[in-house]
């Protein structure tokens, strides 16, 4: 894509993007004209300047690029959601099973090739059964589309930089004589294992078509998608609503007939100059209720900071379901209401939406033996398998942590009779304690992995006025400290 030149600016004088390389300014890319008058990638900028004095010059933005792909990638996913981002200037599209929604291969291609005409790219694009040969026909040659088992033999004329390996090998076997993939395909493979390594061979499979890889997209594939085209694109909040109502409706039946409900649902809204929203939502519980998702979206839509604009409307509304979990049937009581706590749980889905999953929180039982660990917050709508369970206490024994915990601890001055042993009183809040019964200690230690901590002792005390307290001291007594502090933790009801 031409980036708009400076005010001023001829738009047919030539235009180049400069980078500094080791110290030098160099091109890092340049356009038709100024390939026309030899300017090529890599040339200094003084000579470039004495090429074309003309030219107009701006820097590079490889961050600014690699952003601009991947919304071209989000727009390409309104035609296959498997899309992934051959940087730093391509895009691979697996169609399988998706081009007879625009009427085949040709019409899909002719569709794309519009669409970023729009917004003012030119693409080279290829139609082939393996990734890397449509990536090196659409690079290198001028092939649109490759029959079923023809790669190798149109492949076959590419030079071999066209493999997507190293400089240094392709330099190595250029130098070796070898000048396109048809040379290399036609000799022996040993030799070429063990001089390059088996990734050149790897790499020319898949090239030759012997070995079909699968892409890896930039977004995961979702569980179960549904979509609606309009002929006219849309443009009312109403229309919306409509489409995915009917959307999660159809989903709804995909989901039952697989007995399994969704956790996130995505409806992704492609505009007709390319610009993708997506709005998330995430429940509490695997559902498949139309009315509990469409209440969620609704509060979704109305708490957007950006709201949605349609600008010249909407031609494409997608919902997927990106996480799914088995849902049997729901269990009703003689009144009709389901014996569960889906009123809790829609609650928490409704607050989820309007504030954000990670403003309403629970919480959590952590893996975990350290006291100050033990328990964490965590989103409410996250799945429960994904939580550790409550430690239980024996029955008919005395809590092991108290109720009420402080953070930090507080110190407290003591009086014990040995070291290492419970501390006989303390004083705490200028209050002194004298202690009628101690039990303990109960020795933790921080994990292996951390040593962030000394080793603590703690002891459940209970003193004369019949208060219980949870104190540890902090350190062993001759091995880590020689003057171990004490501090209260926590207090029992």
């Amino acid at each position: 894509m031409r980036r708009p030149p400076p005010d001023g600016a001829a738009p047919a004088e030539p235009l180049v993007l400069i980078d500094k390389v080791k110290g030098a300014l160099r091109l890092a890319a340049v356009d038709r004209a100024a390939l026309a008058l030899g300017l090529t990638s890599g040339l200094t900028l003084s000579d470039a300047r004495a090429r074309a004095p003309a030219m107009v010059v701006m820097d590079a933005d490889p961050a600014a690029d690699a952003a601009f792909l991947t919304r071209i990638a989000d727009a390409c996913c309104r035609y296959t959601p498997l899309a992934a981002i051959d940087a730093p200037d391509g895009l691979t599209l697996d169609l399988t099973g998706c081009a007879h929604l625009y009427g085949g291969e040709e019409a899909l291609r002719a569709d794309l090739a519009q669409r970023l005409s729009r917004i003012g790219l030119s693409a080279r694009m290829t139609l082939a059964g393996s990734p890397d040969a449509a990536r090196a026909l659409a690079r290198f040659g001028k092939t649109a589309a490759v029959p079923p088992g023809g790669e190798a033999q149109a492949v076959g004329p590419l030079p071999i930089r066209a493999l997507a390996v190293s400089p240094d090998i392709v330099l190595a076997l250029s130098r070796a004589g070898l000048k396109t993939i048809a040379d290399l395909a036609d000799r022996p493979r040993p030799p070429l294992a063990a001089r390059f390594g088996a990734d050149l061979l790897a790499c020319l499979d898949r090239t030759l078509g012997r070995v079909d890889m699968r892409i890896t997209p930039h977004r995961p594939a979702p569980e179960c998608i549904v979509e609606r085209r309009f002929a006219e694109p849309v443009g009312r909040m109403e229309d919306f609503e409509g489409a995915l109502d009917l959307l999660m409706g159809k989903a709804a039946r995909l989901l039952e007939q697989r007995g399994e409900g969704g956790r996130v649902f995505e409806a992704s809204f492609f505009r007709t100059d390319g610009i993708v929203r997506r709005v998330s939502i995430e429940t509490g519980r695997p559902v498949r209720d139309p009315k509990i998702v469409m209440r969620l979206y609704r509060e979704k839509l109305e708490a957007l900071a950006d709201p949605l604009d349609p600008g010249f409307g909407f031609d494409l509304i997608r919902l997927a379901v990106l996480t799914a979990e088995p849902l049997g049937v729901a269990q009703t009581s003689l009144d009709g209401r389901q014996a569960t706590d889906d009123e809790i749980a829609g609650l928490i889905e409704r607050l989820a939406a309007r504030f954000g999953r990670d403003r309403v929180l629970r919480f959590t039982a952590c893996d975990t033996h350290d006291p100050d660990r033990e328990a964490g917050l965590t989103p409410a709508v996250e799945a429960a398998a994904k939580r550790a369970a409550w430690r239980k206490p024996e029955p008919d024994d005395p809590p092991a942590r108290p109720l009420h915990l402080f953070e930090p601890p507080q110190p407290i001055e003591t009086l014990a009779e040995v070291p290492d042993g419970p501390p006989l009183r303390f004083r705490w809040r200028r209050v002194m304690h004298e202690i009628a019964r101690a039990e303990g200690p109960e020795r933790i230690a921080t994990e292996w992995w951390r040593r962030d901590a000394a080793t603590r002792d703690y002891y459940r005390l209970e003193d004369a006025s019949g208060h219980r307290f949870w104190v540890f001291r902090d350190g062993l007594y001759g091995r880590e400290t020689e003057r171990p502090r004490w501090f209260l933790h926590g207090l029992f009801a």
